[in-house]
């Protein structure tokens, strides 16, 4: 089986970014968006001594889970084991999809309604089961949306977040049948109520993702707001969960600080509304639950990052996406801009490992570098320096010590290697850069008018009549 992830040539990344900026209804729109989302998230933090020592904290969680990390799968898969869950383990994408398909045809399963998992759009889950005969129907609402207008989502915890009232009610006009177009929110959750109710009751397999796995007691805990998890790990008689091998938490009382630090950071809500903790399938004496659970921990790129010992903190992530909502950059282009999965700053720092950094590395440099990010992560995950070191492996000589990832040295060039090489003689040697600044400062009427990229939203750059160097001689006295 093939990966049919829709994954879009970096080369179009520009083009894409440069469609949506050329849009204002749609800036408009993403504006708002993370103007009300920054400031949900501000009143959940009132206090900053308290913010800053969850945030210690939190950091502190995930630090130390992934530094005992191989230890902490070998537990949690021994304490799900015995709670009667079977663990399965995929390196990549068509792995997990084989483990999945695998399970689906031995039970006969013909649908599969799904829960929200940013991992099983990371490997192309809903296209895998799709070419097997199987139908995976989302139920969140946001990831319904998406689905039934053949996107990926935008947003990792708002997927259609790039949609208004008026698209939605379009799409629901168009796609669900005996549907009226109308605009009322109340009406147009209702119709997705209606439609989802069915897909639950005749639902073979339920796919949920995982928010954190406990190694000690071998649980997974899954955060929601709509219901449509709990429905999903509970009604259909085959549980699949899938996540990243990154998850692992050591106790259950690490949960609760990650959880506060989540939910506030993500929707600005003090605490989801629902908060799952399984521990194994439906058990003799109980009345609802799953006669069979299953975890797919999956790699695809992880042991990559985990490998590095700066590149780590990247795996410290709880996906709550408050880069994303504080990012100028993904303010102004939306999520499909990025092309992958996982956009924003997040996006930018975890694609080079699941994808290799040859398609991603224009995204290490879609980036002010601002900090905004960093000062918002709920986990101090330092994204503005992994972004500097991911620009330098892009233009790393492949054959050098700093040439460590798959893909380095991909923005790499002929041209520009003179360029800099050039660039080096002159501003290396005192001779020649005086030399040179004297030609510069003197020839400044020749400068170019088109700069390339620079000119596209600057002024050319024209060197100043006089260097530093002669005015300084000037007011000598």
């Amino acid at each position: 089986m093939s990966q049919v992830i829709p994954i879009h040539p970096m080369d179009d990344f520009k083009e894409r970014s440069r469609a949506v900026l050329n849009d204002p209804g749609q800036r408009k729109n993403f504006r708002g968006a993370m103007d009300y989302l920054q400031s949900k998230r501000r009143a959940q933090f009132p206090d900053a001594e308290e913010l800053a020592g969850l945030r210690e904290l939190g950091s502190a969680i995930r630090r130390y889970s992934l530094a005992t990390l191989p230890q902490l799968l070998e537990q949690l898969e021994k304490n799900l084991i015995a709670n009667g869950v079977q663990v399965h383990w995929a390196q990549t994408p068509d792995e997990a999809n084989a483990i999945a398909l695998g399970i689906a045809r031995r039970v006969q399963a013909r649908s599969i309604i799904k829960g929200k998992s940013m991992v099983s759009e990371e490997i192309g889950f809903n296209h895998a089961m799709e070419a097997a005969g199987i139908e995976a129907f989302e139920s969140d609402m946001g990831e319904y949306i998406v689905q039934l207008a053949g996107e990926a989502p935008s947003h990792i915890i708002m997927p259609a977040i790039h949609k208004t009232k008026q698209d939605v009610a379009t799409l629901f006009a168009k796609e669900v049948p005996g549907v009226a177009y109308t605009e009322d929110v109340d009406e147009l959750i209702a119709v997705g109520r209606r439609v989802l109710r069915h897909k639950f009751a005749n639902a073979d397999i339920g796919l949920s993702g995982v928010n954190f796995a406990v190694a000690e007691t071998g649980t997974l805990c899954l955060v929601e707001n709509e219901g449509n998890g709990r429905m999903c790990t509970t009604v259909p008689r085959v549980h699949i969960a899938i996540t990243g091998i990154e998850k692992v938490v050591e106790k259950l009382e690490h949960v609760p600080p990650l959880l506060s630090l989540l939910s506030r950071s993500a929707t600005g809500q003090a605490v989801t509304t629902y908060v799952n903790l399984i521990s194994g399938p439906r058990k003799p004496d109980e009345l609802d639950g799953p006669d069979e659970v299953h975890l797919i921990l999956l790699d695809n790129g992880r042991t990559q990052a985990y490998a590095d010992e700066e590149l780590r903190a990247t795996l410290q992530c709880i996906r709550c996406g408050a880069c994303m909502n504080h990012c100028p950059v993904y303010a102004r282009i939306g999520g499909h801009a990025y092309g992958t999965t996982y956009p924003g700053p997040i996006g930018a720092i975890i694609s080079p490992h699941l994808l290799g950094l040859e398609s991603t590395y224009p995204l290490a440099f879609a980036s002010t570098l601002c900090g905004a990010c960093v000062e918002v992560c709920p986990v101090k995950i330092p994204i503005t320096s992994i972004l500097v070191r991911l620009r330098n492996e892009a233009m790393a000589r492949p054959d050098s010590e700093d040439a460590t990832l798959r893909g380095s040295g991909a923005a790499r060039s002929t041209s520009g290697t003179a360029v800099w090489s050039v660039w080096a003689q002159i501003y290396g040697k005192l001779g020649l850069y005086r030399l040179a600044s004297w030609f510069m400062s003197r020839g400044r009427a020749l400068s170019p008018t088109e700069q390339g990229a620079w000119t596209r939203s600057r002024t050319p750059l024209i060197p100043a009549a006089k260097r530093l160097r002669d005015l300084l001689k000037e007011r000598k006295p």
